[in-house]
């Protein structure tokens, strides 16, 4: 199925009580989190989407309540020489989670098919090919039990306008702009026509993609957090782990705990 970008562009505002329901979508996640943990499960939650389309905040919002020994976010910038030397994919494997953790990407090996396409840091050879790449590398973690949850954040030229004049105007946000976002903003339509090819070459059965309207951030941030909410209950059980008896007999010793279950 074609992936129309401009069917995410409305901007809807969140519904009545958003704030009542992101904290419950954040107490799901953190149950969820705990449930990773107890029963030795992993994922990969991974996000994409312009500049100034709202990951950051995004991914705080996720992680908020989570326990940060069982999880990483890794903010993905360009390669380093030593990572240039190698196969693109190469530094991923490096970040890949163990058993009990999740591993988030503030972009990703789509870069691969983005901004090196677009800027030139790839050849004609090399990115054409990593789409296959890509999708092997994923249905590798897949098959290794490792689901990978993929969200792309998308806003039109206007919202994007408004929020790097915010940035601008705020003093304490002006180091998350820079010349950067201005030389991607003139090449707008080269990154619509490789966002769009990616889309296609890698919603996969397995690992689809979920586009987000990010015009309104509120209103992304909750489709975001009850969808990998639902991608990560899907992969691990919900419950939390029963009493261990033995150490309720520690405890029973220790201070005279008595357990309230059964």
């Amino acid at each position: 199925m074609t992936i129309r970008l401009e069917d995410y562009e409305t901007g809807a505002p969140p519904p009545k009580g958003h704030k009542k329901r992101l904290k419950a979508l954040q107490k799901r996640l953190f149950h969820l989190q705990v449930a990773h943990i107890v029963h030795r499960r992993r994922a990969i939650i991974m996000f994409e989407g312009w500049d100034a389309s709202g990951k950051g905040g995004t991914i705080r919002r996720l992680t908020r309540k989570w326990d940060p020994r069982y999880f990483e976010v890794y903010p993905i910038a360009a390669p380093t020489e030593a990572e240039k030397a190698r196969h693109f994919l190469w530094r991923f494997w490096q970040r890949l989670p163990a058993w009990r953790n999740l591993s988030v990407f503030d972009r990703s090996w789509y870069g691969r098919v983005l901004v090196e396409r677009v800027e030139g840091y790839a050849s004609p050879a090399e990115w054409p090919r990593a789409y296959d790449e890509i999708n092997a590398f994923e249905a590798e973690q897949i098959a290794a039990n490792t689901p990978v949850i993929k969200l792309f954040m998308h806003i039109d030229q206007d919202e994007q306008d408004r929020r790097l004049a915010s940035r601008l105007d705020n003093p304490w946000k002006r180091w998350k702009t820079g010349p950067d976002d201005y030389r991607n903003r003139a090449q707008r339509p080269a990154y619509l026509e490789a966002i769009s090819e990616m889309l296609e070459r890698t919603d996969t059965a397995t690992a689809p993609w979920k586009i987000l309207d990010a015009n309104d951030k509120r209103s992304a941030r909750l489709e975001a957090l009850s969808y990998i909410a639902d991608r990560l209950e899907a992969n691990c059980p919900a419950s939390p782990p029963p009493l261990d008896p033995s150490v309720a007999a520690l405890a029973e010793t220790a201070f005279g705990y008595s357990s309230d279950e059964g």
